[in-house]
């Protein structure tokens, strides 16, 4: 077995093979960043090398750092991760040459499935069922018109080399063609250092479901399998599950089967995933095949008990898989969810800064797992995906894990910077999701505006009036410690408050307190009545309850005028005031924000790729303003109406804040 191997990637992944090579008694080796000095990868490791600055295009992607930091440490093979050179084909071939063993499959299978384009003819050659499209790089945007309209509307322009969501546009009419043709390009570019991008038929209301196999050196591939990754927002995943709710037995065997035949075709050895689009009927079509350990990989570990990881190195070791098909047995239900530094109510925005509070849900064999690269501290920075952390819960079977991943979701404590977590928890209690009825358009069909003010209500606002009147309670406790006062003070001791409940619109509540017990209270919200035990304190910003037998976690924001309590992806501000003041809550006027209609703003810290109005210009409503790029993503902001561009305050190439002010209109 290896003595040592490098990693060559960073956050969570590094810190995931990290993990399986300790407990098979490996030494690693980390490289890292100048944005990733400190981080918990590089500090995990054996070792860590430095290999340039921030930008990936001068630290990650460089094959001749990562050669340079094998010589210093002596490793005698690498992992490669997911993203950068996992399925670079120039990598696995200078490993090759320095005799340094590829943690992943061979170089003519990266070559042949690893390119979308060169994959999707193997795929046409061999029989596969495959998507209609043109296989063959375009760079004119007349000419991706000219294809488009010859396919038929919706299209997808797929960068050749993308992956995780990057360098993809679907395109619904010419003028989306051929602004998609030039992101898809640039996203490529600046990801994959790859520009060449293909065209497809876009499917509509399809499922996305994957199947992972394994491969040795010795003749023997099995899938393990399925993944079921029809949540997605911009083809990027949100929610993946195993197994699928939607497949059959028979259709899963198909599928499994078919996969291997392909990876067999190409002599493929480790891990891979084939990725199909099934229609309302089973009917499945080969998408793409991912040439290296996918993002959502623990499901699959969950529900068929293998350590994919520890797999994959045997493999490299030229060691035989020590299972045969049937023993791969899928037990139980597993979900992952994604939690992204992103702001689902402007948009879903990236978003940039440190984690001031970071605490993780307990990791619980089979019913919790947090895999994550950053800690308390941490910095999310625009030059790397905005993933922080997966999610992932087991169960018994898909309502149980369902219930594990949003009682987690509930305990997962972020500030510093805007995150998805209540979108995640909202997506999780969604009953169309619960009851297996989604597609790939689900996001973008059920929260088009993502999380807006309507969403964001409480379903029982009564129980979130109790929860915080609990709340109320033990902080005035706690200021009479404090005061060194002997009896409570004479609100409390009659238990009279009314709650208000919102911002604008507020929800009243007569509430009721009495004391039970040092952990038990009783409260009353306009007559009905909440039995509360939590031995929570003020200091905590979790707060874990039973409310009427039933388990409640809320997480707690205190800020001027009463708390911000949220569960279960809902969240609401609450203020309890004493009955005889009251009348003066209902008397305050409601401040509205300024008026920020008259500017474009930047909605997220990045770079101005371009600008594409000046002053004077007269803009017809859905025309492209600027492009801004963060998290090598580009992001196209458009004018909401007809408009004519008064003063512009930004030029190209200017790094912008968030909400910096880039134009204003007449």
């Amino acid at each position: 077995m290896f003595k040592k191997i490098l990693i060559a990637n960073r956050g969570e992944i590094a810190c995931r093979v990290i993990k399986t090579a300790k407990k098979m008694g490996i030494k690693t080796v980390a490289v890292y960043s100048d944005a990733d000095d400190g981080a918990l990868h590089m500090r995990m490791a054996d070792e860590a090398v430095h290999i340039g600055p921030a930008a990936s295009a001068e630290s990650y992607l460089v094959i001749e750092k990562i050669l340079d930091a094998i010589k210093q440490t002596g490793a005698e093979a690498v992992h490669p991760g997911y993203g950068f050179l996992s399925e670079n084909k120039l990598f696995a071939e200078a490993l090759e040459k320095a005799g340094v063993a590829f943690i992943g499959p061979p170089k003519g299978a990266i070559e042949a499935m690893g390119d979308k384009i060169e994959s999707k003819k193997l795929a046409i050659n061999a029989g596969v069922s495959s998507v209609p499209g043109h296989v063959e790089a375009i760079d004119d945007p007349e000419e991706a018109v000219k294809i488009a309209n010859g396919i038929g509307y919706p299209v997808m322009l797929k960068a050749s080399a993308g992956g995780g969501g990057k360098g993809m546009r679907l395109a619904w009419n010419d003028d989306e063609c051929r602004e998609g043709l030039v992101s898809a390009m640039n996203e490529g570019r600046a990801s994959f250092g790859d520009d060449r991008v293909f065209i497809e038929k876009f499917i509509e209301q399809p499922r996305h479901i994957e199947i992972q196999i394994m491969a040795d050196k010795h003749g023997n591939t099995l899938y393990f399998g399925e993944r079921e990754c029809s949540i997605q927002r911009r083809h990027q995943k949100v929610l993946e599950e195993a197994p699928s709710p939607f497949l059959d037995e028979a259709t899963r065997k198909a599928m499994g089967e078919q996969a291997v035949a392909l990876a067999k075709e190409v002599d493929y050895c480790s891990a891979g995933t084939v990725e199909f689009i099934v229609d309302k009927d089973k009917n499945f079509y080969f998408l793409e095949m991912n040439t290296r350990l996918q993002v959502e990989h623990p499901v699959t570990e969950l529900i068929t008990g293998y350590d994919l990881v520890e797999l994959m190195i045997r493999v490299a070791n030229d060691e035989k898989l020590p299972m045969k098909q049937e023993d791969v047995k899928l037990t139980g239900w597993a979900l992952e969810a994604r939690l992204y530094a992103e702001d689902p109510e402007r948009g879903f925005l990236p978003s940039t800064g440190r984690l001031v509070q970071y605490t993780a849900p307990e990791e619980i064999e089979g019913k919790v797992r947090v895999d994550t690269g950053v800690e308390e501290g941490a910095e999310i920075s625009m030059f790397y995906d905005p993933m922080i952390a997966k999610l992932v819960t087991g169960g018994k079977d898909r309502k149980e894990a369902f219930d594990n991943m949003q009682q987690a979701l509930d305990l997962y404590h972020v500030r510093g910077l805007s995150h998805n977590l209540g979108f995640l928890n909202q997506l999780c209690g969604d009953e169309d999701i619960r009851a297996g009825n989604m597609t790939t358009n689900f996001i973008g069909d059920h929260y088009p505006d993502g999380m807006t003010e309507e969403l964001l209500a409480p379903k029982n606002p009564k129980l979130f009036a109790a929860v915080a009147s609990m709340i109320h309670m033990r902080e005035l406790e706690e200021e009479q410690g404090l005061s060194g006062r002997v009896t409570p003070a004479e609100p409390f001791k009659k238990g009279k408050f009314n709650a208000f409940l919102g911002e604008k619109d507020k929800i009243e509540y007569k509430i009721k307190i009495k004391k039970r017990s040092d952990t038990h209270v009783t409260v009353k919200v306009d007559g009905e009545e909440f039995e509360i035990e939590s031995s929570w304190s003020p200091i905590e910003p979790i707060v874990k309850t039973v409310v009427n037998d039933t388990p409640v976690v809320m997480q707690l924001d205190t800020s001027e005028g009463g708390s911000i309590l949220s569960h279960d992806g809902a969240r609401i501000r609450v203020q309890l005031i004493e009955r005889r003041l009251a009348h003066l809550l209902r008397l305050m006027p409601y401040k509205e924000p300024p008026d920020l209609s008259k500017f474009l703003l930047s909605p997220m810290p990045g770079l101005l790729v371009r600008l594409s109005v000046k002053e004077g210009d007269q803009v017809k409503a859905g025309s492209e303003l600027a492009v801004v790029e963060a998290m090598k993503m580009e992001n196209i902001l458009r004018a909401e109406q007809d408009v004519t561009i008064k003063a512009v305050y930004a030029e190209d190439g200017d790094n912008l804040a968030v909400d910096q002010k880039i134009v204003e209109f007449e």
